[in-house]
């Protein structure tokens, strides 16, 4: 395939940006369209009526009475909000529709500018299948993939993924091949929920891979740019906690093979405007991912590191104009932490709720430190949407300096009312194996027991142990948390007496156990969703159920009885 995209005959106009997302994106967007002396629109669920990107922009326009995730994926409602509102393009941001070739389509079918690829590129790299063929095609490593029912027991582990979407929403690691049925009816649920496609793919799993990605620019005049690359190696349940530019342990001649694979790659499908390439790395070796065909939650780490506005890059790509001269050697380093609404002493379980007091660092300079956030005291966390909060991004002139300016943002960050993963972060970002770089995709899933973990602190309680949102100077704020006791990864609240809780609001997807049957201590009961991630309901002991109080999709509130198991 090569659906290069030509150059038009002239400029696209564009004046008016309606931006299709909500949150922190919404925001960055906004900033940037501003800038160049565009009009901006917001579109918001009712859920979102008094979120700051709805105040930020020129003009918001309601979505409908969908439920609030939903609100956000209906294509007609956004295609009318931009037609009311008088825009005449549309910027997806990141998740929701912005990986979506039928959008992108119909954007251009209404005459509307997408800043994005084309429909046509979309659809052949939104699949991670038929993108593997691609890469085979630009002479791009590829791991081997499986049918599913047919994957040799020698080659386990393995990695279950949705073939469409991202944010390790629909992946399961699987090590024992028994396992695998239920891995991936899971993952195919999840990806069903999360992306509207339940296709999955096989593919052998590298146990201390490196996740390293390359952004990548190109315009429509035939012109693709690499702007180096970021490694986001340190990730739970696959989803990244910590982004850096450039990465830190990769030789110069790997790093120039993986620039150029990517750049070989975008060539060969003709794209225009941003994107990434994602990779696995092993030693010396890397093999393909997937390709993102959006902006990235963390381009702000190759934003501080060159000193580009991406979006604005973007903007201008989508009116035609070609990229100006780029230089892709960073400048210092860079990097960026998410900061989560979950627990992270159990299992980084989402957490919802209200945040009584917000107080972000302030940065004297924007080009050592930025905070790309909505989240305000007062503000409002709920099941409907992902758990990131905000991003917190510092710049040095090395990586420890980075490391260090990033630590103090963090050591300066408050949010009360609300669990956070902030004490997480700051003993991550602190902590020796960090520091020496040494950490790989698994390390966070497979080593529940590391020094910097929150539960074991030898040396007593420190700020660092508060959960809640540590306070600089004074006593920690009282926490809500959604529930008093946790179970392990995945696993719902559990009474002493037997009884399993809904640890958050979400909607029961499948429920394993019925009254009367034998269980021990571990087995799966049901299913839970809440934040687009299943969330395994475990028996708490060895016993007969004796209660079950709930059924396949039925919404369920924080606390709700789902089970009972009687010892015995």
């Amino acid at each position: 395939m090569n659906e290069t995209q030509t150059a038009p005959d002239r400029q696209a106009r564009i004046t008016t940006i309606l931006v299709a997302n909500r949150g922190e994106i919404a925001l960055r967007v906004i900033r940037s369209a501003r800038a160049m002396g565009l009009r901006t629109v917001a579109v918001y669920s009712d859920a979102d009526a008094a979120s700051p990107h709805v105040r930020a922009a020129d003009t918001a326009v309601r979505l409908g009475p969908a439920p609030a995730a939903e609100s956000y994926l209906d294509i007609a409602a956004v295609l009318e909000a931009a037609r009311a509102a008088g825009a005449d393009a549309v910027h997806p941001g990141y998740g929701f529709l912005s990986e979506n070739a039928g959008f992108a389509g119909a954007c251009r079918e209404a005459g509307l500018v997408f800043i994005g690829p084309s429909a046509e590129v979309i659809s052949a790299l939104g699949r991670k299948d038929a993108a593997r063929d691609l890469a085979e095609r630009a002479d791009v490593p590829v791991l081997r993939a499986y049918p599913a029912g047919q994957v040799p027991a020698e080659v386990f582990p393995v990695l279950v993924k949705a073939a469409s979407g991202g944010g390790g929403k629909g992946m399961r690691i699987v090590r024992d091949p028994a396992d695998l049925p239920d891995a991936l009816a899971s993952a195919e649920r999840e990806a069903v929920s999360a992306f509207g496609d339940g296709t999955v793919l096989v593919e052998r799993y590298l146990e201390h891979g490196r996740h390293v990605e390359v952004q990548i620019l190109a315009d429509s005049h035939g012109t693709v740019l690499h702007l180096g690359e970021r490694d986001c190696s340190v990730q739970r349940r696959h989803q990244k906690v910590v982004e850096e530019s450039p990465a830190p342990t990769i030789s110069p001649a790997l790093r120039e093979r993986l620039l150029e694979a990517a750049v070989r790659l975008c060539r060969e499908v003709g794209y225009v405007n941003a994107g990434t390439v994602e990779f696995i790395v092993s030693g010396e070796e890397f093999f393909f991912l997937e390709v993102n065909t959006r902006l990235q939650v963390e381009h702000s780490v190759t934003e501080l590191v060159t000193g580009l506005d991406l979006v604005e890059l973007q903007i201008r790509v989508a009116r035609g104009e070609p990229l100006p001269r780029l230089s892709a050697r960073p400048d210092g380093h860079a990097i960026e932490v998410r900061v989560y609404a979950e627990d992270a002493e159990h299992g980084f379980l989402p957490q919802a709720g209200s945040a009584e007091r917000v107080l972000w660092p302030a940065a004297a300079d924007p080009g050592s430190l930025r905070v790309d956030t909505a989240l305000r005291s007062g503000g409002e966390v709920t099941a409907y949407y992902d758990p990131m909060v905000a991003k917190v991004t510092a710049h040095g002139a090395d990586r420890e300096a980075a490391r260090r300016a990033l630590l103090d943002a963090l050591e300066a960050t408050e949010i009360s009312g609300l669990i956070t993963n902030l004490p997480f972060l700051r003993k991550l970002l602190g902590s020796a194996e960090f520091a020496d770089a040494v950490l790989d995709t698994s390390w966070l899933d497979t080593h529940p027991d590391l020094p910097f973990h929150p539960r074991l602190d030898p040396d007593g309680p420190t700020p660092f142990d508060v959960r809640d949102g540590w306070r600089l100077g004074a006593a920690p704020a009282p926490a809500r948390a959604l529930a008093d006791r946790f179970g392990g990864p995945g696993e719902a609240a559990a009474d002493a007496d037997g009884t399993v809780r809904a640890p958050m609001p979400g909607t029961v997807l499948a429920v394993k156990a019925s009254v009367g049957q034998q269980v021990a201590a571990g087995e799966p009961l049901g299913v839970l969703e809440a934040m687009k991630m299943e969330h395994t309901l475990t028996a708490p002991c060895d016993g007969r159920v004796t209660e079950v109080g709930a059924a396949v999709g039925e919404q369920v509130p924080l606390g709700h009885r789902l089970f009972h198991v009687e010892v015995g």
